[in-house]
């Protein structure tokens, strides 16, 4: 199976390049092909010729989406309709990498795959509108939600808090949005059988296991050894450009549906560390 990623220079497509095996994968960046354009796309997918294009390239900086919304609308949906239509053209099959934040955050129990959805801020707003784009332009795709990724080679949460552990005695982290930590590397490998299994439709995707940011933050500081106190606070201390939902757990029973299940998110974290530490 020949596999084309998009997006294969940030945190999850440099966890793609290092999972997956046993496939001949090819990982673009923004410098060899911008979504954008569809020219760019086009010519890649008839160069590579792929069997799966996966597709994880996107504007992710959430606030910055809200100050930007012509430019989370150009990356994130008219660019990946780019890049289904050149799946279309060629006859690749294609997997979308989108996120939690298509839904409100009012539900008090995990949101199921055909939850309806309704995004709060621009960057769910410009997802959302990419994934019933996608399945007009090919109904056979297979859309995979994930939510709080982190991982080893780009800005990410718990980078964010042991970076501040290391200068601060104590910091304080909001307990009052509650959702699922995603390790890019588990993410990836799930990714990786999805694509070998066909899937296709909306699939829900995280480690199982779910918390509030301050919780994440205080397994975060003790698997690392670190002194540092975690204190609970609430969002309306830390006022942001975007509104986050405040539940945004996501249930695993459509990744269950193909024999797939992941490890708790706890258990995640040595390698996390590890690999941040060989940075």
């Amino acid at each position: 199976m020949r596999v084309l990623i998009f997006g294969a220079t940030g945190m999850l497509g440099k966890a793609f390049l290092r999972v997956w095996a046993g496939d001949e994968v090819v990982g673009l960046g923004s410098a060899d092909a911008d979504i954008r354009i569809p020219e760019q796309v086009e010519a890649q997918v008839r160069r590579v010729r792929p069997d799966w294009i996966v597709l994880s390239a996107a504007y992710t900086n959430v606030d910055g989406c809200e100050l930007n919304p012509d430019l989370a609308q150009a990356v994130n949906t008219r660019g990946a309709v780019n890049v289904a239509n050149a799946a279309k053209s060629s006859g690749a099959k294609l997997l979308f990498i989108s996120t939690d934040y298509v839904f409100d955050g009012t539900n008090a129990t995990p949101y199921e795959a055909n939850h309806p959805r309704n995004p709060i801020n621009s960057y769910g707003r410009s997802k959302a509108e990419a994934e019933t784009k996608i399945l007009e332009v090919l109904p056979q795709a297979c859309i995979v939600r994930t939510s709080w990724l982190f991982g080893a080679g780009g800005k990410c949460f718990p980078d964010t808090i042991l970076k501040l552990a290391a200068t601060r005695a104590q910091i304080d982290v909001v307990n009052d949005q509650r959702g699922s930590p995603t390790y890019a590397d588990d993410l990836a490998s799930a990714i990786m059988q999805l694509c070998r299994s066909n899937a296709h439709g909306i699939v829900h995707c995280t480690n199982s296991g779910e918390c509030t940011w301050h919780e994440f933050a205080s397994e975060v500081i003790r698997q690392a050894g670190l002194p540092t106190k975690v204190l609970p606070t609430t969002s309306d201390r830390f006022v942001r450009r975007a509104v986050r939902p405040k539940y945004s757990v996501l249930s695993p029973a459509s990744l269950l549906a193909y024999n797939i299940a992941t490890r708790p998110w706890q258990e995640t974290l040595p390698a996390y560390l590890t690999q941040r530490s060989r940075e």
